[in-house]
């Protein structure tokens, strides 16, 4: 069939720039499409907890909390009225989310069977060591080959460099009253280390914890991928985070894209987000926050497909769609230099720090999701708080450009205390830390704490949608800033 003519209002003179904008990305907020996502997400924490963390069946049904997806609010924060809520909660009362693992594929599929509804939704995840649990979600098996990854094995050396922590010293009594204060109004809490760049302090860990666990970090992850791009900065791969973000489906300048800085993305000031459409047909606007976690899609792809719904550094919207924009752009400068990808990714950060227990999520695509739901050990996420302590520098190397350090952890626009992929104190959030700490924050609390005037790292981590004690754990580094700061 011959394609219709351009119409004469438009400009036909050759531009050597690119296609234009791509496709916009629209969010199907059908019910039966957030049924799917529920059953998906249900399919991957599961799979991360028995596979990925080694819980055994009895902790991972204790552990496990159904949450059910939700459509994606509006620049306001406010989301349709839409909530499937009251109907998960009365499918797990009549027993008709059933979950199922398949120990030896290592493989969870989670169905919702509602008779009322329709055929049963099914979802589930694939998990493979180095890329974590895959979220396949309706699809049978992933879009890449994940084949093993060469890693390095953790050595012998001592603490930050090695896997050997030694022995800490009994801590002060001033410290085991504040630790067991917040254990026992903490009962998702895996592990706790409170170290020093040279030295670890304290470590403590639950029943289900201990010192071999790999936990989900969920938006800690940020924290490493923005840390990434810092490397590629230092490296020369990159040239300021004030560039244009040189997305591969961004690269005509022609596109108001264009416009979206790197320092955009990590600030999460991008502007980006896409039209939702609801039930009943309806068209609106949504920002998203859970969909990369729910979908067995492209995530890097899903990301770049963003429409830029606001001016780009107007205002602060938290969106895991800039990150996976950032990790497409992570993945394209490693393709740029004929490099393996999945080993690059590793190599150029976690491998470095002797963070051998880290695996990123991949996505059905094999991207790894640059927003989330990486794992490590405890040991290994204050191993990132090291290397922020030292301002960068690891082992007599630099990582990181002189300066990176103040510019990830300073909060530098006003009306939120977000800095590039950290969370700061300015708002007094832990009133008895000081104002200039900062962390790697994830999901349920998850958080790597930097106090650079203490030369202290905290790590703590914690299962999801279990509570944490946040003034408990205000008290307990407060504590430890006293007792070692």
């Amino acid at each position: 069939m011959s394609r219709r003519p351009v119409e004469p209002i438009f400009d036909t003179t050759p531009h050597p720039f690119g296609s234009g904008p791509v496709e916009p990305l629209v969010y199907d907020a059908s019910l039966r499409a957030l049924r799917q996502r529920t059953v998906n997400f249900a399919a991957k924490r599961n799979a991360d907890m028995l596979f990925v963390t080694g819980l055994d069946h009895v902790a991972t049904a204790t552990h496990f909390r159904p949450r059910a997806a939700v459509v994606p609010a509006g620049l306001d924060g406010r989301s349709d009225d839409t909530d499937i809520s009251s109907d998960l909660n009365a499918a797990v009362e009549a027993g008709q989310i059933r979950i199922g693992s398949d120990m030896k594929e290592r493989r969870v599929t989670v169905a919702w069977n509602d008779p009322s509804y329709g055929p049963p939704i099914v979802g589930s995840a694939l998990t493979r060591p180095g890329y974590g649990s895959i979220l396949l979600g309706e699809h049978a098996v992933p879009r890449f080959d994940p084949v093993p990854i060469t890693r390095p094995h953790a050595s012998g050396k001592p603490w930050p460099f090695g896997a050997d922590v030694g022995d800490p010293a009994e801590p002060p009594a001033a410290m085991t009253k504040a630790l067991d204060r917040f254990m026992a109004s903490s009962s998702g809490i895996y592990g706790v280390l409170i170290a020093k760049p040279d030295r670890v302090l304290l470590e403590h860990y639950s029943e289900f914890g201990g010192p071999e666990k790999a936990t989900p970090s969920w938006s800690m992850t940020k924290a490493l991928t923005c840390t990434i791009v810092g490397r590629m900065i230092q490296l020369g791969w990159l040239h300021s985070m004030h560039d244009p973000a040189p997305a591969p489906l961004w690269s005509d300048p022609r596109g108001i894209h264009r416009l979206i800085t790197l320092d955009h993305l990590v600030r999460m000031r991008s502007g980006i987000g896409f039209p939702v459409r609801l039930e009943d047909g309806r068209v609106t606007l949504g920002f998203e926050n859970s969909a990369v976690y729910q979908d067995g899609v492209d995530a890097f792809e899903a990301a770049q497909r963003s429409i830029v719904a606001a001016l780009p550094g107007s205002v602060f919207r938290y969106v895991n769609s800039g990150m996976n924009v950032l990790g497409s752009v992570i993945r394209d400068q490693i393709a740029r230099r004929d490099l393996p990808y999945h080993q690059t990714v590793y190599a150029l950060l976690a491998d470095k720090l002797g963070m051998t227990s880290y695996q990123h999520s991949a996505d059905i695509a094999g991207n790894f999701i640059a927003s989330g739901a990486g794992y490590a050990t405890v040991r290994d996420y204050a191993k990132l708080g090291v290397l922020y302590l030292n301002d960068g520098v690891w082992h007599g190397e630099r990582l990181l450009p002189e300066g990176w350090v103040d510019y990830a952890l300073t909060a530098t626009h006003t009306g939120t205390s977000y800095a590039a992929c950290f969370r700061t104190n300015s708002d007094g959030l832990f009133p008895d830390l000081p104002a200039d700490t900062a962390w790697a924050a994830g999901a349920s609390d998850n958080k790597v704490f930097i106090l650079r005037r203490h030369k202290l790292t905290v790590a703590v981590t914690n299962e999801t949608d279990h509570k944490m004690d946040l003034g408990a754990l205000n008290h307990l580094i407060a504590t430890a800033i006293a007792t070692w700061g």
